[in-house]
């Protein structure tokens, strides 16, 4: 008979398959409705196991939290960096670039991106901190981004149509303003925040497909911004 100590899991499945199930559904229920009102029955039932099996595999629902945001946290932040490296000819620009490896990132775990950002994390917890590692560090390369765009569009002027193509910047050009870096940096992450909320509610949209639509919104975006511009 098998235990809860079998290397063969439960019900004839592998203990290594068991936990991946397992990290998937909770990763869908902690983003779906954030830490506080997740259960670990609720976990259970979607894997179609029992609690002590959680806790056996994973220990406390912090620690099983732990063990989802972990990946997802790993995973989005190879994608950002990769994107953000230094882009062949005919690219698209960087802004681009990240939705895009954003949402391939995502692909198939849409709901992944709200177990970084989850505000009912217990403030004290080690959860919390690590969840705050992470949007540090991605909130460190949307500086990076941010400052640069600025820097092309020079240090009162509009964001124009060059700087968000990803042209090359002008060395000589003043430092942008260090808070308008830091409101673009904080606009950029409400921007990804609600693609990916948009994107959940359509799931037949795929990573591709977003990245496009996202091209088209920019595109207006920027034919908005010049029309100010022209009638100024």
């Amino acid at each position: 008979m098998a235990t809860l100590h079998s290397r063969a899991g439960t019900k004839g499945v592998p203990r290594a398959d068991r936990e991946r199930q397992v990290l998937a559904a909770a990763t869908a229920e902690f983003g779906r409705h954030g830490f506080e009102a997740t259960t670990m029955a609720a976990i259970a039932g979607r894997v179609g196991v029992t609690k002590p099996l959680l806790h056996h595999y994973f220990g406390s629902k912090q620690d099983l939290y732990r063990a989802c945001l972990d990946p997802v946290g790993d995973r989005l932040l190879d994608a950002i960096r990769t994107a953000m490296a230094e882009p062949g000819a005919g690219a698209p620009s960087t802004p681009l670039r990240v939705l895009h490896a954003l949402f391939t990132a995502l692909d198939g775990q849409r709901e992944a991106w709200f177990v970084l950002y989850d505000t009912t994390l217990p403030a004290d917890s080690e959860a919390a901190r690590r969840a705050a590692h992470y949007r540090d560090a991605i909130d460190d390369l949307a500086a990076l981004g941010t400052a640069d765009l600025l820097h092309a569009a020079g240090p009162t002027g509009p964001l124009n149509a060059a700087s968000l193509d990803g042209d090359a910047l002008d060395a000589d050009a003043p430092a942008a303003d260090a808070l308008d870096a830091d409101a673009l940096k904080h606009a950029w992450r409400g921007l990804c925040t609600a693609l990916v909320r948009w994107w959940i509610n359509h799931p037949d949209e795929s990573p591709d497909a977003m990245a496009r639509r996202c091209e088209r919104l920019f595109t207006a975006a920027r034919a908005v911004l010049a029309a100010g511009d022209d009638g100024a």
